[in-house]
């Protein structure tokens, strides 16, 4: 059966339906774009290779993650899932990879602090998150190729000195 799209009318209908609409037959044959566009079909996203790499990546991701501790307070990262709570400051380097995705999502891709300031952290925190966030917008100046707004950027930098 050689039929033509009937929304395209340039593919091969290659999915063929049919509809009963009011105690009538109506067909309707389209190829597969348009058919996928109506969403009659639905293709797959990924190979199976692909998603079965992924998945064996993933395995092997939570079995590293799982074995992570802490040298300082021995805090495991099961543990730190399990209550939501990190023992001390150096679980962050410990936690590092696994901890960095969680951070940039419940901050809007952010790594570094963003929040308010606790006053008593003084002058001195708010200089460096200024140079921090400076060198951000150097670095994606510089990818953007405006060096102009890189210079004046990177005399900024400068000013403020060594964070």
């Amino acid at each position: 059966m050689n039929i033509t799209c009937q929304v395209c009318n340039k593919a091969m209908a290659t999915v063929h339906l049919t509809d009963l609409m009011g105690g009538e037959k109506q067909e309707r044959h389209l190829c597969s774009e348009c058919a996928e566009e109506e969403g009659v079909i639905m293709k797959p996203k990924a190979q199976l290779n692909e998603m079965l790499q992924k998945f064996v990546m993933h395995k092997s991701m939570v079995q590293q993650l799982a074995d992570l501790t802490c040298d300082h307070c021995g805090l495991s990262f099961v543990e730190f899932r399990r209550h939501g709570l990190l023992g001390c400051p150096h679980d962050y380097d410990a936690f590092k990879k696994a901890l960095e995705p969680l951070i940039e999502r419940s901050h809007e891709d952010n790594v570094q602090h963003v929040g308010k300031i606790p006053v008593r952290a003084g002058e001195h925190v708010r200089a460096r998150q200024t140079v921090a966030r400076l060198e951000r917008e150097l670095k994606q100046a510089i990818q953007e190729e405006e060096y102009e707004k890189a210079a004046r950027l990177r005399d900024e930098i400068e000013k403020l000195g060594p964070s």
